[in-house]
């Protein structure tokens, strides 16, 4: 697993995976689609959406632990930062043998550089003045293995939007 060749395949996620409008309801629908896929796993996790800093989904499943509160937390704040997925934020730094401390002066108490955290990208409305698309939250999963979590959340986003991606070979 190259970090360069994952980041161009992380790129074109990021610029495919946009919503036409996101609202509670689109959240909902997109969260239990997140349910289903960690229930579908037997996997304990959680599950957080947030748009413009009001949280719109949340949950757990069976087998989750505490501890992914953190790790949400953590990833939010990252994906807040870059407008960046979580992953691509590690993968970046796993190619250039950097920290988020060494490289951007962010103490991994507050940040996290591991998947499972991706924006929320609204494409660009001209009739309503946004030419350019607009980050407005975030997308958040905490409970597999990190190439799994941003696996699982990008592939949600796809099956919602119905459109195909390009996917990271397996861990």
């Amino acid at each position: 697993m190259n970090p360069t060749d994952d980041l161009a395949i992380l790129a074109q996620q990021e610029n495919l995976l946009r919503f036409p409008a996101f609202d509670a309801e689109t959240a909902w629908q997109l969260g239990s689609l997140l349910h289903a896929a960690l229930l579908g796993l037997n996997a304990g996790g959680t599950v957080e959406i947030e748009r413009d800093g009001q949280l719109l989904f949340a949950c757990t499943t069976p087998g989750a632990k505490p501890t992914q509160a953190d790790w949400i937390r953590r990833k939010r704040s990252t994906v807040q930062r870059f407008h960046r997925s979580s992953y691509a934020i590690g993968r970046e730094l796993a190619r250039d043998s950097a920290t988020l401390e060494s490289a951007h002066g962010l103490s991994e108490n507050d940040y996290a550089a591991h998947g499972g955290g991706f924006p929320l990208w609204l494409q660009p409305n001209p009739a309503a003045g946004a030419m350019a698309p607009t980050c407005v939250g975030s997308i958040i999963v905490s409970g597999l293995p990190q190439r799994d979590d941003h696996n699982l959340v990008v592939n949600a986003i796809a099956l919602y939007l119905q459109i195909a991606i390009p996917q990271l070979s397996p861990a």
